[in-house]
């Protein structure tokens, strides 16, 4: 019976079987991720949750009998498995998964189950738990990004598109390395430079200036959760603006990852931590905290470990650890002691836990920090000439109190001139002499000398504050807590340890701390750190990443489209001992990223997603590129880099519900009205409504990839943010004041300056004729053209407001564009 019922599968299976067999099942790539989906909840890692007593996700387990003796898998023998009758089986008491569990296998997902286990059912090591290994370079020698990707698009028959134009290849290069509109003259000098290593060159410079530094900090800002605010009910403001400017510097100045890495976990830990080192650690200060009277600190203490979890397991291993938080994992390897040991890394932190914010400390240019020891070494010298007693002290002290007493003076000290000088206790004579000193005239210069220092100490000290980490002999206990559940201290007692299922650092003698666990992260011991590196950076300048799930590199996230390519880059990574600009430059200089995101009816059949990088990707500025194009542009833009975030224009009443205290929205003035969208107040639960509008996150949590959405409001939004509506008329002033010739030059000149090309025929007639429409509006309507050309800075003197307003509807139109906002 068994033999013809499997028959019957074989036949039923044949059309989807064909298809998913042609070649041979791969684990990693076919298997894992439908048992991982499908099965793993019930018959996974999870212990507590595990039904039948039976585990998939290792061979060993999967091979014993079940719970009722019968064998799941039957390696080579597929009519013997239970695990293929019960897929195929359509008795709703057998039937798996269970229809209560929502979940469903297709006929292809059983017809590789089948073959998987007919071909002996081999399982691998999961692609990014193994050691990172160097794959060899396949022919044609040359870039080595080329090399393998050319390899496997050989493999599946495709090919790769043309090169894009040098017009769009310098925008694109702008864009992803400034995260600014290219310059029409800079467009135009490499258009013109057929130099052999032209292309090299302006990487190079790109890689050289300020602007790349600010780029790459947006990116990493997502990630490391910065926010302005500390979230919660309160939402209050705090002070870590100069961690920003640390990030940038970083990434201006090329500090390795792997030291970024220590600095950010540990930086406060190493041997005579520099004052930027300690800035640096504000990493760990950048979580949700609350200073509300009526929360338990149990709660919060939980809360503050649980979220340093996360954010090592998002931002430096892509692992889903936040899952066993309550219980062992239902998919990965990690048990709910493993969270909780890695929790007990961050034990030593000195913070309280219901309090008002930190206030920091000073984070001084070298310049301050030169006032600043002149100013310590001042006040030494005044506090010595202010507390010296001259021989005859006592005697003017008398005197001066008689003239006190005389005075009719009422200071509680008076009545102790009542007292002969030889009874006065000496707490008596002390504080007598301290009113002297502060009142006495005799004693006013030296008194001014240490007050004036004094004042500009403490001035010293309230600026440009930046809380850090501190670290505390005085540990908490950290215990697993079932469930979750803080009030729960049932669970046992942990200390600091790494994942059981990861390669360990080896420490003797002593407590792992975070310095031991920011120096495993970026070991070569660790299989996934270079890894979800690479992966980040290949997902920034190709548009999406070799592996789509950049958040988790656990058994849930997907293999990546070409493995082998992922591991040379991690392999390089590490070689070049993490040098991030290095790596930068080796992605954007390959012929693959040179292609046209131009696409062929192959290419949309064969490669839909370009998952196989038969062209390049084209896709939305992020919110903050956004602002910094439309400012850009328009010549509004101020390049200041660093410093305290800035408030642009936002809607009267946003607020409004942010209470704990009632806060309004001071918009800035001058030249901080006009900064980079990277320098905007990140107010976690009231983001800026355009920021909001383009999918920044609120930064509550780590966020490894940033959505992007395409809806209705991102136009009204570009058409009627002030910022933008501003731009526009600025953008204006400029056609009418730096443009020469009639509208048609004009327009001309618009576009170059905009979208560094000419206009078509049709874009010149629709734009023309949009001109003279509301030319010929705003002519007979000035109150309408004054409205639109009152926001912001006032317009160049002399310009007709009319003029203004009608092509400041122009502009609109063009920086509202798809193309003036896509990176292609």
């Amino acid at each position: 019976m068994q033999c013809a019922q499997y028959l019957i599968i074989c036949v039923l299976a044949l059309g989807p079987l064909q298809a998913a067999t042609a070649k041979k099942i791969s684990y990693n790539r076919d298997i894992r991720p439908v048992l991982s989906d499908q099965c793993f909840t019930c018959h996974g890692p999870d212990a507590t949750k595990r039904k039948s007593k039976l585990r998939l996700d290792l061979r060993e387990e999967a091979l014993k009998p079940a719970k009722s003796g019968a064998l799941a898998i039957v390696p080579g023998q597929p009519q013997k498995s239970a695990l293929v009758t019960r897929i195929r089986t359509t008795d709703a008491d057998d039937q798996m998964p269970p229809a209560k569990s929502h979940k469903f296998l297709t006929d292809k997902q059983k017809a590789l189950l089948t073959q998987w286990i007919s071909e002996g059912a081999e399982y691998q090591a999961h692609w990014a738990y193994m050691p990172v290994k160097r794959p060899p370079l396949p022919p044609p020698t040359g870039h080595p990004i080329d090399s393998l990707v050319r390899s496997r698009q050989q493999q599946l028959g495709l090919h790769p598109g043309a090169q894009a134009n040098r017009r769009i290849l310098a925008r694109r290069l702008y864009a992803d390395l400034h995260g600014l509109p290219a310059p029409p003259a800079a467009v135009e000098a490499f258009q013109q430079d057929h130099a052999p290593d032209a292309y090299e060159k302006l990487v190079d410079r790109l890689l050289s200036e300020p602007a790349y530094g600010e780029r790459m900090a947006v990116w990493w800002l997502d990630l490391v959760r910065y926010a302005d605010s500390a979230g919660y009910h309160s939402d209050k403001g705090r002070n870590v603006s100069p961690f920003r400017d640390y990030v940038i510097a970083a990434f201006n100045n090329n500090k390795p990852f792997d030291q970024m890495t220590i600095e950010h976990l540990a930086g406060d830990l190493l041997p005579n931590a520099s004052l930027e080192q300690r800035v640096g650690s504000c990493f760990n200060k950048l979580l949700l905290t609350t200073d509300e009277g009526g929360a338990q600190s149990k709660d919060y203490e939980a809360r503050y470990m649980e979220d340093r979890v996360r954010a090592v397991g998002t931002v430096w291993v892509a692992q889903t650890w936040m899952c066993a938080q309550c219980h062992d994992h239902k998919f990965d390897p990690t048990l709910s002691k493993d969270f909780y040991a890695m929790g007990a890394f961050f034990a030593d932190i000195d913070e309280p836990i219901i309090a008002a914010p930190d206030a920091g400390i000073p984070i001084l240019s070298e310049a301050m920090q030169q006032a600043a020891a002149t100013v310590a070494t001042q006040r030494l010298a005044a506090q010595k000439a202010y507390d010296l007693n001259p021989p005859d002290i006592l005697q003017r002290i008398d005197t001066w109190g008689k003239a006190q007493v005389a005075a009719g003076a009422k200071d509680a000290w008076i009545k102790l001139f009542e007292k002969p000088v030889a009874e006065r206790s000496e707490a008596e004579a002390k504080q007598l002499l301290d009113a002297y000193k502060a009142h006495a005239p005799e004693w006013a210069d030296p008194r001014k000398a240490l007050d004036d220092l004094n004042a500009k100490q403490k001035a010293l000290d309230e600026t440009n504050p930046c809380i850090v980490t501190r670290s505390t002999a005085n540990k908490k206990t950290v215990r697993v807590l079932p469930r979750g559940d803080f009030q729960n201290a049932s669970g046992p007692v942990v200390t600091a340890a790494l994942p059981s299922y990861l390669p360990k650092a080896t420490i003797e003698g002593r407590e792992p701390n975070r310095l031991d666990l920011a120096q495993w992260l970026v070991s070569r011991d660790n299989p996934l750190t270079a890894r979800v590196l690479v992966n980040r950076l290949w997902k920034l300048f190709y548009g999406i990443g070799l592996s789509k799930t950049q958040e988790d590199f656990g058994l849930q996230g997907e293999m990546p489209a070409n493995t082998e390519l992922l591991d040379w880059l991690a392999a390089e990574m590490m070689d070049r001992k993490w040098d991030i600009k290095a790596m930068v430059r080796l992605m954007v200089t390959s012929r693959t990223y040179q292609l046209t995101s131009e696409s062929t009816p192959e290419m949309l059949t064969r490669d839909p997603e370009n998952r196989e990088l038969t062209r390049q990707c084209r896709f939305r500025l992020d919110a903050e590129f956004i602002r910094d194009f439309e400012l850009g542009s328009s010549g509004l833009l101020v390049r200041t880099l660093g410093g305290p975030s800035v408030k642009p224009y936002q809607p009267d009443g946003y607020w409004e519900n942010l209470n704990f205290p009632v806060r309004g929205w001071d918009a800035s003035t001058g030249d901080a009205q006009y900064r980079r969208g990277l320098y905007t107040w990140w107010q976690r639960m009231f983001l800026h409504p355009s920021l909001l509008a383009f999918d920044a996150p609120s930064r509550e949590e780590c966020t490894a990839d940033r959505a992007r959405s395409n809806i209705p409001q991102q136009a009204l939004a570009l058409l009627n943010d002030p910022s933008f509506v501003e731009a526009a008329k600025a953008m204006a002033g400029r056609v009418l004041s730096e443009a020469a010739g009639d509208d048609s030059a004009r327009l001309t000149w618009l576009l170059r300056e905009t979208l560094q090309r000419r206009p078509s025929a049709a874009e010149r007639g629709t734009l023309l004729a949009l001109l003279e429409n509301h030319r010929a509006q705003f002519k007979t309507d000035g109150a309408a053209a004054a409205a639109l050309t009152k926001p912001g800075r006032p317009a160049p003197a002399g310009l007709d407001p009319a003029e203004l307003a009608a092509w400041s509807s122009v502009t609109r139109v063009v920086l509202n564009l798809h193309e003036f906002i896509t990176r292609s």
